[in-house]
């Protein structure tokens, strides 16, 4: 058979592995929607119809862009102005006054932030839930999932009240308490390190106190402080008592933004599945003006310095100091910011309000990469076996970075403490020392050398889901046992008390045969 023929053959069992499904999508604003749109465009490619539920207020989003899936548009009272407000609000405190407050008073604003977060995420939820016109119309589309990112909540909700299979795409959540304690994933505290913790798979005694702290204070904030008040939210419009973890538990497949190259080894179970640099691709020929630029580095090569997306301003002294440093380097470097241009900016260093990333990350004179430390630039460093330089601000990143750090494939960096001489230092460093550049490679090698690829995986078991009406056989029997019955509590209550009735009886007949010996003792001296 030729060549040709086996690969229309191929095509033609992919395209045929699910006959024109339907897709609903409840996504995540800013980074986290990139993942996701890469896994609605190879559905729509594979023959699926995919509609996205897209809040008026979200910024990222735009459906009126000429996109391959639908979007199914929900006008909520809150502007794309009072969105940005609140991010721009939460931004700078992450960014410049969080580790500057006293603990209680940075503890304070983090919380009042979140708060503010939350209403805004009830107020988008209401839009939904009591638009029964909606709800009917998106009843009568007959779709067969929903997927979701659950760092808010609401998706799992609109599932319940449409009757559709549920699942989720996530790096992770606070403490790991929506996986725990949701979906059933076992974390042993000896050596699975909480997020946001910072710390590593190998703790030392005072590090594993802390990581129990971490889970012990992330569940009482997720339970109590954050999301504590959705439960009866959740039974009022279900019309049954229920909790918010108890509906995000029944989500049928889990997609970890992660893999092997980046976790520490851990227990997982067989519904929650890595697609971590599923949005990785090979770098394409760059714009002929970059281009230029790079090949212009010499033998010294390139750096690619980026942020991130929602860092587009820093303060005059922040962005001086790193233009400085960056001056200073013999390398070229390309900058993704939208700020002000610094003063201290040298003739190495261009400023761009968007840089092809993945392409700079994979071309040949790319040196090492300076980074805020999210998911997705990580992952484009580890497929192209780039070395890093961590500069972690808030969420996920100083635990992405601490991964890196551990493998040996970075170093990181305090964004408040920064020193010009500290990222000189830093870059020189893992430029010119060989082992960080030897690790990169060898996490990218372990990225490369899997037998099916992320995107691949995912859309798998997206289909698989659409197949089977769900993946019920493959749900842990923990969503059915109470916390007490899972921590085997009662059976170890009825193991005491069969102990103490047994210890209390042989006491007994001790003290039984002592009293009858002591009294025939008693007779026999008479």
């Amino acid at each position: 058979m030729s060549g040709k023929k086996v690969a229309v053959l191929w095509l033609l069992a992919v395209l045929g592995s699910v006959s024109g499904g339907k897709v609903l999508v409840w996504p995540v604003d800013n980074s986290h929607w990139l993942n996701m749109e890469f896994i609605l465009r190879e559905l729509v490619v594979r023959g699926h119809e995919v509609t996205v539920l897209l809040p008026s207020c979200f910024l990222i989003l735009n459906g009126t862009e000429p996109l391959p899936f639908q979007f199914e548009m929900v006008e909520v009272p809150i502007s794309k102005s009072e969105m940005a407000a609140a991010m721009d609000e939460g931004f700078y405190f992450w960014f410049y006054e969080e580790r500057r407050l006293p603990f209680w008073e940075s503890l304070k604003k983090m919380i009042d932030i979140l708060r503010k977060f939350e209403n805004i995420t009830r107020t988008i939820c209401d839009g939904i839930v009591k638009n029964k016109v909606l709800l009917e119309r998106l009843r009568a589309s007959g779709f067969d999932v929903l997927l979701a990112d659950p760092l808010m909540p609401s998706g799992e909700l609109f599932a319940e009240k449409l009757g559709i299979p549920l699942m989720y795409t996530i790096r992770f959540s606070m403490g790991n308490t929506v996986e725990r304690l949701c979906g059933g994933l076992p974390a042993p505290p000896s050596y699975v390190p909480a997020s946001l913790s910072s710390l590593t798979d190998k703790m030392t005694y005072t590090q594993r106190i802390k990581n129990m702290l971490s889970y012990a204070l992330q569940d009482l904030a997720y339970h109590y402080i954050l999301w504590g008040h959705w439960n009866q939210y959740y039974s009022d419009i279900l019309g049954r008592p229920t909790t918010l973890c108890e509906t995000m538990g029944k989500a049928e497949i889990w997609l970890i933004r992660t893999y092997w190259d980046f976790e520490f080894p851990r227990p997982f179970l067989p519904n929650f599945e890595f697609v971590g640099g599923l949005h990785c691709q090979p770098a394409k020929p760059l714009p002929k003006e970059i281009e230029e630029f790079v090949q212009s580095s010499g033998e010294h090569g390139i750096v690619v310095f980026s942020l991130g997306s929602m860092v587009y301003n820093l303060t005059d002294e922040r962005s001086n100091v790193i233009a400085k440093a960056l001056s200073q380097l013999p390398q070229n470097v390309l900058w993704r910011y939208k700020g002000k241009k610094p003063e201290a900016l040298g003739s190495n260093t261009r400023i761009y309000d968007w840089i092809p990333q993945n392409d700079l990350l994979g071309h040949p004179l790319t040196k090492a990469f300076i980074t805020h430390g999210g998911t997705n630039g990580i992952y484009e460093a580890i497929y192209h076996g780039v070395p890093m330089v961590g500069i972690p601000m808030f969420a996920d990143q100083h635990d992405n970075i601490a991964h890196m750090r551990a493998k040996g494939a970075a170093v990181e960096l305090d964004f408040s403490t920064l020193t010009t001489q500290d990222l000189v230092d830093a870059v020189n460093t893992v430029i010119n020392n060989s082992t960080y550049k030897e690790s990169a490679l060898k996490l990218s090698k372990i990225h490369h050398d899997q037998p099916i690829k992320p995107l691949d995986r995912a859309v798998f078991w997206i289909e698989f889901v659409m197949r089977h009406k769900g993946a019920k056989h493959l749900r842990p029997a923990a969503h059915h046992l109470t916390w007490y019955q899972y921590h085997c509590l009662d059976v170890l209550a009825f193991l005491f008390t069969c102990a103490a009735i047994a210890g209390f009886i042989l006491v007994k007949c001790c003290m039984f045969c002592c009293r009858k010996c002591g009294r025939v003792t008693k007779k026999k001296k008479e």
